[in-house]
């Protein structure tokens, strides 16, 4: 038996990756690895006790030799009686279309493809030939391109896809073995000449840095998956004790994260890393292919630095707003406050551009909802009608509880109001510019009570929903 057989049945046998009675489809190009990994399968299908499909998906980039490879693939499913799906999709016209990548298109349009037989088979696994060598490729690009977190990991044996599960039964041979299965098996494979051009980074790690590394030890692949999957372990139950912690310090609402920075900075560092990671993972839908070591090392010094109010932008628009004890996690755009000044009379209402409410009442009979903060004001104390608007320049406001007067920035300081919510707060005043309340912050002297006497008025305000807050 090869070496290539003995060690591929070892793997599938440790990561558990086939169960009886499975369908699975296997992902064949043509090239040596697929065909290798379809003909080990072929051979063994009743010791696996599984069913077989292929699939194929020609990109259509090298003209005759993309439909060469279709062909070739074809005869050897018709020699060996297995069904095969397959389909011809035009990768340049869609990366035209869509201004991407060719590997990136190529790929997605493939997994489209290998998705919609999964579903319409009702298939258990989905088969694809990545092996040994691949992953030291993978796990050398990501650690150089700064990846961290199980990113640095590599390839898995095994994910979730689809109704299913995508499955690498080959990361436990190399590339030699590979060939030497085709050679003594008659396979004749395709090669794609593609494979051997510089100008893609994975070839140049595949033509320049894995020699080097192989004439070091010819075994280093071992030791890169064996790396791989001690990381996976580790970084699992590092995520779960993370998990736990995070939970504890941060708050999820409509697609926002809150995070609680004091309690946050109370978590051991591997575990603040992890979270950080998980919280990006959750908001970018656990693809976070765009975010690098560099970019987590960011949201760390944000978060430690002594800088109270800090914004970071990071990929696919996700911002990242600190204000004094609170860091908000959001793809929702920080638009500037616009101006705003309303009049109010007695029995009117206004609805503020936040989603606020102020009315105003004679305070006879008057009464506050539970969700409404208020203030009683005295009639000869006022100008009418009252004023609603943003903050300017020198607001003071003669607080109540203190002397004198204390300028609104300061205020705003003081309670810790993020700076971007600051230009949309609402400020009252009478006709004569005297400031008589700053909702969810600051009544004013003019503010009587319940318990004064003359006639009154009162004064409500509600939140959108808990911004401002007392």
């Amino acid at each position: 038996m090869l070496d290539f057989e003995k060690k591929t049945l070892n793997f599938i046998k440790r990561h558990r990756l086939l169960d009886s009675g499975d369908l699975v489809l296997a992902a064949v190009s043509g090239g040596p690895d697929s065909m290798a990994m379809l003909d080990f399968f072929v051979k063994r299908q009743g010791l696996f006790d599984i069913s077989l499909v292929v699939v194929h998906v020609d990109h259509m980039l090298r003209g005759k030799e993309s439909a060469q490879d279709l062909e070739y693939v074809k005869a050897y499913c018709e020699q060996n009686g297995l069904e095969l799906k397959a389909a011809s999709i035009d990768i340049k016209k869609k990366m035209e279309t869509e201004n991407k990548g060719m590997q990136e298109t190529a790929r997605e349009y493939r997994y489209r493809f290998f998705e919609t037989v999964m579903k319409e088979l009702g298939a258990d696994k989905l088969a694809v030939a990545q092996h040994a060598d691949d992953q030291v490729e993978t796990i050398l690009m990501r650690l150089t391109r700064g990846s961290s977190g199980k990113s640095r990991a590599g390839i898995q044996s095994t994910r979730r896809f689809c109704n299913g599960e995508l499955i690498r039964p080959l990361l436990g041979v190399n590339r030699r073995e590979i060939e030497e299965y085709c050679a003594s098996h008659q396979l004749e494979p395709r090669i794609d000449p593609s494979n051997d051009k510089p100008s893609y980074t994975r070839n140049r790690f595949r033509m320049d840095v894995l020699p080097a590394l192989k004439r070091e030890n010819q075994q280093v692949h071992e030791h890169f998956q064996r790396f791989s999957e001690e990381l996976l372990e580790d970084e699992a139950y590092l995520e779960m004790l993370a998990e736990r912690e995070i939970k504890a310090v941060t708050d999820f609402e409509n697609g926002k994260i809150r995070l609680d920075i004091r309690s946050f900075l109370q978590m051991p560092l591997p575990l603040q890393r992890r979270g950080i990671h998980l919280i990006l993972s959750y908001l970018y839908k656990k693809n976070i292919t765009h975010v690098t070591a560099w970019h987590v090392g960011l949201i760390g010094k944000l978060l430690k630095g002594e800088n109270p109010s800090e914004k970071l932008n990071l990929p696919l628009g996700l911002n990242v707003l600190r204000s004094y004890d609170n860091c908000v996690f959001t793809f929702e755009e920080m638009k500037p406050a616009q101006d705003y000044e309303y009049e109010i009379s007695v029995g009117q209402e206004i609805l503020l551009p936040d989603g606020g409410m102020v009315r105003l009442e004679n305070a006879l009979g008057a009464f506050a909802g539970d969700d409404e903060d208020f203030i009683y004001l005295k009639e000869n104390d006022l100008k009418l009608p009252l004023i609603i608007r943003t903050r300017r320049p020198g607001d003071r406001i003669k607080a109540k509880g203190l002397e004198g007067t204390k300028k609104l920035k300061n205020l705003f300081i003081d309670e810790k109001i993020p700076r971007f919510q600051r230009d949309s707060w609402p400020v009252i005043t009478d006709q004569r510019n005297q400031i008589l309340w700053v909702p969810g912050l600051k009544k004013s002297l003019y503010d009587v009570g319940p318990q004064g006497h003359g006639h009154r008025y009162i004064l409500y305000y509600r939140t959108s929903g808990g911004q401002h807050s007392q």
